[in-house]
Parts: structure tokens; C-alpha cells; sequence
């Protein structure tokens, strides 16, 4: 178990917590036997995706680089042993923390325990404990574990220990689920980067100049670099989809209510004026859609009785039965807040053009309606106390406030809220809600093509516009981040794509946000962003999450482009 007795609380100043809070994660990897070979910071290139073919064995290879579904077959047949997978994953997972900062600890003890359990179970009965029997699964570290220390990325909150699982984890581990390794996440939770004061920054691992981005950075990384396929994550503004967009895998925002978060901790519990979700990343879309199922049919709402009672509707909400017509996809090119930079437009457009060849999708432009205005209004709503709890979370300890914190929290819309001016942004939520699905009425699409954000991975300490994430957190809509296989100056990218949507000369941006991310690539460019994966997202309509993942796949079927990253 992990719970800290250096802590702020026992009188230990907050760098003496975050010391002691790497020693810690790294002695956990220092646990495993055989040992990695420790790398020299010298010895880490910018790309460091090559690595571990570089360090790990070649059976090592074999395993952590098959996808969820091709390994519960092997694991199912035992054809490999739950053991020798999760001693795979626990070893990438390690390298992973040296290229990528990504883990706050690993869980070998607890893991091969589990693992020695299932390969039991499976000689005794030859079946299989459940759907997910030997899945390595990475979790977050503000996901509580029963036992585990769960701090949330506070220095103050180093101490607090989970009394029991998390409600999804409990359905997982029933469903023959392996947790192995618990990741980063940044100070407050609210950042699209990775940054605390215990861990430091997680980096990305296509570009470490680049962020991981966040709340679930870590996830993001890791699974970027396959020290894990398949991880959960949580989301209130972009927190699953900026770290799968940024690391180029699928990761999947469900409608809030859906899937379980008891058990979770964050500040402001209770706040129910923006639901914060729950839900994975992984390195396939069947990844995705096998860890949705099984936790639908774990039934949840008989346990967190606030949850929609909706079972797995994936048979009845298949694209193919619901649509008796072509894909009718909506397509956002600009939210007209911030221009997307040239690589994300570009592949937009080459995934349009091959969709418009399609017979079985038909293509329309979105129109976006005030999205500046839902900024406004979800800002309002994220801190209703002015932002009082989370600094008292920060400055309990006598930790700095980060960069991005101070960003969000000091945002023009925060205020401290009363009664009626509650009410009044409540009014203007739902007012917003209306107008927008009164648009999609009358536009009659199956779901929305749009970037991710407003450009592919930034750079450290830069991610500063939400709006192609949070736009959806608003309006409570399901969310999947999907890789296109294209990256930044490399793999499938041209230069004549990204000059084709270069910015023009006489180009001027229609706002400060724009102002602020056009002033990003005029100064980086191409060069700056190398090998960053370039990613897009779709969107659909409340609790039409199964018709969403099904749409994802006809799309992709359409587009020509891969499952799995």
C-alpha cells in the first residue's frame, strides 16, 4: 500500500512531500525484477516512441504492442498467462515514467497477486472470470483505490487515503481486470497540460518539448508509448481528449451520468452546475467499446443511483438500423473563436475529401453557433465559489499556484456565485442547450467532424483555449478523440498540406484567443510541433453514445483509415 506518512499535515513542508512522493513512485519501479536499465536524460531523444524496442525483450514487444481485443482472445485461450502480461506492462509502464514522467506509482505486488489468481481460476474451470480476464488497466491517480494514497495532485491532500475502490473499478475487477500503475495528473485538475508540484510535468512522448496535455496527461502519455492500452481517464473540459488527441489515440468522453465517478476525488464535490465524466483511453476504438459495454452491464445505477439507468444499447443503436440513409456528418472547420493551426485543418480536409467519395456518407459544413458565448457560460460554472476551494486546496500546503491554474481560476467569467446569480447562469446553461440542439434539428446530422483543439500537441505551458473540447462538457455531449495516422513534418504529411492552409499574410485573428494561438505557430511552426500526431474528434447527441462509437467506425470504414493506433 502507499499511504504517505510524509506529509504536510505531520508538519513536512511541501517540497519534503514531493520528495518523498517520487522517492516512493520511484521505488516501486526499482521493485521489479529484472530492473530497467536507467537512462541518461542525455540518452532521450525527442522522439522517444523508439525506445522501448530499443530496451525491452523481444516477448515484452510482443505483448504490450497487441491491441485489448487481439489480447483478451490470448488471455481468454491461454495461449498467454495473466502473469507473464502484466510483468510486460509493468516493465514498458517503467520505461514509460523515464521518457515521459507519466506515473505516480507502480503496483507490481498487487498486480501479479491478481494475476497468480486469474491464470488459478482459468486452469481450475478453463474459462475465463470475465470479459476483461488479465486486461492490464492504468488508472488515474485521483480514481480512488482502496488503501492507496489519493491526493489528486494537491501537495495538502498527500496523506488521504481511499477506503474503498472506486464503484468503476469494483465493476472492472469483476469483469477480470488487472490495475497495475496509477498516472499524473495536473495541480486542480483543470489544465489541458500535466503539471504538479509533486511529480513535475509530463511530457510527450512524440515530442517532449510538447505537452501530454491533461487532466489525464499521464494516461495520455502512457498509453501513447503502450505502456498500457487501455486506461481511464475523467473529463470536465477536455481532460480524456486533449492528452488522446495530443498522444494520438482514441479517447472517449461518454454523456455525464452514464458510466460510474463515485469514488473519485476532486475538489468542490457535490458541484453538479458542469458534470465531470468518466471514461477510457486506448489504443483501438474496440478498445473503447469493450470498456463501455462492460461497465454498462456492470449495471451502475443500482450502486450510484444519480446515474441514468441506460444498459448497453449497441445492438439496438448500430448506425446501419437507426439511419436507413447515408452517414450525414456535420463538419467544423472553425469555431470562429480560434483557426485551428494549418496541420489540423489540413488533415480535416484530406478526411472530408475522402468521406465526400464515399456512398455511404454524405458531408455538410457546421455553422458554429456562439461558441464564445458557451466559453463564457461553462467558465461561469466551473467555479462557483469564485474559485475558493481549489486555492485553499493549493495553498494548504504553501505549494506555488502553477501557471495554468492561476490561468483558469483568474479567468475573466470565474466569480464567486449567489443564489440568484446561480440561478441566472443556470438559465443561461439551459437557454444555450435549447438553441444548440434546435440547430441540430434542423440540420439533422448523425454526429459533428472537429478538430480536437486548436492545434495538435502545444508546446509546455501554452494550452490556453479549450473551446473545441469544453463546447461539448457544456452541452453534455458524447465525445470520441480519434489519430488520423498523420504526424506533424513525418509520417503521412506533406509540406504542400500544411502551405496549402498556412495563414494567409494579411491574416487577422477575430479574437485575443486567436490572436494568442496564431502568435504560436508564427513562432514555432512546423519545426516546433515535429512529430506530433495529428488527431480529430466526433461528436454526438446526449446519451447517444453507442450510435456515436458506431458512427465512428462506419466513418472511419469510409475515410480508409485504421482502428488502432
Amino acid at each position: 500500500m502507499s499511504s504517505a506518512s510524509i506529509t504536510t499535515a505531520a508538519g513536512a513542508s511541501w517540497q519534503e512531500v514531493a520528495t518523498d512522493r517520487r522517492r516512493h513512485r520511484d521505488a516501486t519501479i526499482a521493485s521489479l525484477n529484472p530492473p530497467l536499465p536507467r537512462l541518461n536524460a542525455s540518452d532521450i531523444p525527442l522522439d522517444t516512441t523508439s525506445v522501448p524496442r530499443s530496451i525491452l525483450a523481444a516477448e515484452d514487444l510482443e505483448i504490450t504492442e497487441k491491441n485489448v481485443e487481439n489480447l483478451a482472445l490470448m488471455l481468454a485461450s491461454g495461449q498467454w498467462t495473466a502473469k507473464t502480461v502484466i510483468q510486460a506492462f509493468l516493465r514498458r509502464a517503467a520505461l514509460a515514467q523515464q521518457l515521459a514522467n507519466c506515473v505516480t506509482e507502480l503496483l507490481p505486488e498487487q498486480a501479479l497477486k491478481r494475476a497468480a489468481e486469474l491464470d488459478d481460476h482459468l486452469a481450475a474451470t478453463g474459462q475465463p472470470i470475465g470479459p476483461l480476464h488479465g486486461i492490464p488497466i492504468s488508472v488515474k491517480e485521483h480514481i480512488g483505490m482502496k488503501g492507496y494514497d489519493l491526493n489528486a495532485g494537491f501537495v495538502a491532500w498527500v496523506g488521504k487515503v481511499a477506503e474503498e475502490d472506486a464503484l468503476i473499478l469494483q465493476i472492472l475487477w469483476d469483469a477480470g481486470a488487472i490495475f497495475y500503475v496509477r498516472t499524473t495528473q495536473p495541480q486542480t485538475l483543470m489544465h489541458l497540460e500535466t503539471s504538479n508540484n509533486l511529480y513535475g510535468t509530463t511530457v510527450n512522448p512524440y515530442n517532449t518539448t510538447l505537452t501530454a496535455g491533461g487532466s489525464s496527461g499521464g494516461e495520455g502519455a502512457l498509453v501513447g508509448l503502450r505502456g498500457s492500452i487501455l486506461g481511464i481517464g475523467t473529463d470536465i473540459g477536455g481532460s480524456i481528449r486533449s492528452p488522446a488527441a495530443n498522444n494520438g489515440v482514441f479517447g472517449f468522453k461518454p454523456t455525464a451520468l452514464r458510466l460510474p465517478v463515485s469514488g473519485w476525488s476532486a475538489t468542490m464535490a457535490g458541484s453538479d452546475h458542469i458534470l465531470g465524466t468518466i471514461g477510457p483511453l486506448s489504443t483501438s476504438l474496440e478498445g473503447v467499446s469493450l470498456f463501455f459495454r462492460t461497465v454498462l452491464r456492470g449495471r451502475p445505477w443500482l450502486r450510484e443511483p444519480s446515474l441514468t439507468p441506460i444498459p448497453w444499447r449497441g445492438e439496438d443503436q448500430s448506425g446501419a438500423k437507426l439511419r436507413g440513409r447515408k452517414l450525414r456528418v456535420g463538419v467544423i472547420w472553425d469555431d470562429k473563436v480560434v483557426r485551428p493551426h494549418p496541420p489540423i485543418r489540413a488533415a480535416l480536409s484530406r478526411i472530408v475529401k475522402e468521406l465526400g467519395k464515399s456512398d455511404e456518407v454524405e458531408i455538410v459544413n457546421w455553422d458554429c453557433w456562439r461558441h464564445d458565448l458557451a466559453w463564457e457560460i461553462i467558465t461561469k460554472l466551473y467555479f462557483c465559489d469564485g474559485g475558493a476551494e481549489e486555492k485553499a486546496a493549493v495553498f494548504a500546503s504553501g505549494e506555488p499556484l502553477l501557471p495554468l491554474s492561476k490561468w483558469i481560476l483568474e479567468n475573466a467569467h470565474v466569480r464567486e456565485h449567489t443564489i440568484p446569480t446561480l440561478w441566472r447562469a443556470h438559465q443561461e446553461r439551459e437557454a444555450y442547450r435549447t438553441s444548440y440542439a434546435s440547430l441540430w434539428n434542423e440540420r439533422d446530422v448523425d454526429a459533428i467532424l472537429c478538430p480536437a483543439g486548436p492545434g495538435v500537441a502545444p508546446k509546455l505551458e501554452t494550452a490556453r483555449y479549450w473551446g473545441y473540447t469544453s463546447q461539448w462538457n457544456l452541452l453534455n455531449y458524447p465525445a470520441i478523440v480519434f489519430p488520423v495516422g498523420i504526424r506533424v513534418n513525418s509520417r503521412g504529411a506533406t509540406p504542400e498540406d500544411n502551405k496549402a492552409y498556412e495563414y494567409a499574410d494579411d491574416y487577422k485573428p477575430v479574437s485575443e484567443a486567436d490572436l494568442y494561438n496564431y502568435n504560436l505557430w508564427r513562432e514555432h511552426g512546423v519545426e516546433g510541433y515535429q512529430g506530433a500526431p495529428v488527431s480529430l474528434q466526433l461528436v454526438g447527441r446526449m446519451y447517444e453514445d453507442e450510435k456515436l462509437l458506431s458512427d465512428l467506425d462506419a466513418l472511419l470504414d469510409a475515410a480508409g483509415l485504421a482502428k488502432t493506433c
